[in-house]
């Protein structure tokens, strides 16, 4: 029995979509690559909240930050935790940001308009932690001569 083999060429949007065999590319070094997004060193960070937009923009920065910040609210209450989520309404009073506070397990939801300050008080637990920055500590520990090289989580704090 003999078996065939059949090459399934997709076209979507007037566009070939082939796999990488296909496309005579061989050293995956060839591919097309996107780099990572860069990242902002935000630890320590206190932006200025004067507008509506300026609040709305540092609350982004503030979800993709992998570490906890402070929310001042205008009562004068602070807050020190993680944001996991933030929901983003036509205003800021209908706007809200959810976070994990640092006591507490409680989830805590705070509007934007109730907001008075933001600072990036953690550290940030992903930052240099890129597949480029391991390998660049592997190559390094490999040639000291190192044995035994490999990935291992942090300690946490």
């Amino acid at each position: 029995m003999s078996v065939r083999k059949r090459t399934i060429i997709f076209a979507r949007n007037d566009k070939v979509n082939m796999s990488v065999p296909q496309r005579g590319v061989t050293n995956p070094e060839e591919l097309e690559h996107a780099p990572g997004r860069e990242r902002e060193n935000l630890e320590g960070w206190i932006p200025e909240l004067a507008s509506g937009e300026e609040i709305r923009a540092a609350l982004e920065k503030a979800f993709d930050f992998r570490g906890d910040v402070t929310l001042t609210l205008k009562s004068g209450e602070k807050i020190e935790g993680y944001i996991f989520d933030r929901r983003s309404g036509l205003s800021l009073a209908d706007s809200v940001v959810r976070l994990y506070p640092k006591s507490g397990n409680q989830k805590i939801s705070v509007s934007y308009a109730d907001i008075a300050a933001l600072a990036f008080t953690g550290r940030d637990t992903a930052a240099g932690k890129s597949w480029e920055a391991w390998m660049k500590k592997y190559n390094e520990k490999k040639a000291a001569g190192e044995k035994n090289i490999g990935l291992r989580p942090e300690a946490l704090e």
